[in-house]
């Protein structure tokens, strides 16, 4: 029998917060715009999908800015962008993801922090973005919540590297039986925590197309639904 937990560590991106309109399809184009690189934002959302492989097929999991760059690179090509600005425009867009103003909080975040560390429990973030998470905190008024953040910028490896969630562990004090990963993506968030023995929750917030989920692992929609399950 496992012991109760004592921390929940959260995916950032996707999970507690999305990108505003500055990462959708105008954004790109306004971004191109300025580098003299025409897009169709239209097609932004079949880009994305084209591009995902470049993320997925990432087997090192070393970070490395190159690896975002590469992908959205390729997104602008998708939507149609040519010429010798692609790299500096993808390298700006990339700089800009690290900007917590273009980004919105979901609504059910704060009150299930909130829910959580009034129950005692440690709240962590495990982040594979660049994005300084103090900085984070701050902009979304969450100070005083959160016990303990790894970035893979920072640490040098991306989710699912066992390392990241190792550090992760060791900052907050506690141990993988005794944590739960809550995030967005199965094989970064979920296969990642299994492998170094926490527990995992999947958070789908509209229904799509996964690869199969471990019996183990409970899915939700809505962070309103994590504490029964803890």
């Amino acid at each position: 029998m496992r012991p109760p937990a004592r921390a929940v560590f959260f995916d950032v991106d996707f999970t507690l917060i999305y990108p505003g309109p500055t990462f959708q399809g105008e954004g790109y184009a306004a971004f191109c715009r300025r580098h003299g690189i025409d897009v169709d934002p239209a097609r932004f959302g079949s880009a994305v999908a084209a591009a995902s492989s470049i993320l997925e097929d990432e087997r090192d999991h070393i970070y490395d800015a190159r690896i975002f760059v590469r992908y959205t690179r390729r997104i602008i090509e998708e939507m149609g962008g040519t010429g010798d600005r692609l790299d500096a425009c993808a390298e700006e867009i990339y700089a800009e993801w690290a900007a917590c103003q273009h980004f919105v909080l979901y609504d059910d975040v704060a009150p299930a922090l909130r829910a959580l560390s009034a129950r005692g429990l440690k709240v962590g973030l495990i982040s594979n973005s660049h994005r300084s998470l103090a900085s984070f905190q701050q902009h979304f008024e969450l100070e005083g919540l959160i016990a303990a953040t790894v970035s893979s910028s920072e640490h040098g490896y991306l989710k699912p590297h066992p390392s990241i969630f190792e550090s992760a562990l060791l900052l907050a004090g506690v141990s993988a039986g005794e944590s739960v990963m809550v995030g967005d993506s199965l094989p970064h968030d979920i296969d990642g925590a299994l492998r170094v023995g926490m527990r995992a929750v999947l958070l789908q917030r509209s229904p799509r197309a996964t690869s199969p989920v471990p019996p183990d692992v409970p899915v939700i929609r809505d962070l309103s639904e994590l504490p029964p399950l803890l």
